[in-house]
C-alpha cells in the first residue's frame, strides 16, 4: 500500500496526481485549500464524513494501475 491514512492530502495529491478525480469523487475538494497542506487523509475523512479505509483503498488503486 503506497498511501495511508496518515498521509497529507497535499502529500498525496503532489506524488499522484492521478489521485485527484478520486478525492473529488469522495466529495473531497480540499486538496487545494491551505489545511490540504497539514490534514492527513484520516482528519479530512472524518471532517466529511467519508469512510476512511475506503478511500484509502481507491487511492491506492489508483496509483496501482
Amino acid at each position: 500500500m503506497k498511501i495511508t491514512a496518515e498521509m497529507s492530502i497535499g502529500e498525496v495529491v503532489r506524488k499522484y496526481p492521478q489521485t485527484i478525480e478520486t478525492f473529488i469523487n469522495y466529495g473531497m475538494g480540499c486538496f487545494g485549500c491551505s489545511a490540504a497542506q497539514f490534514e492527513n487523509i484520516e482528519q479530512g475523512t472524518q471532517v466529511h464524513g467519508i469512510d476512511t479505509a475506503a478511500l484509502i483503498a481507491d487511492l491506492n488503486k489508483v496509483v496501482e494501475a
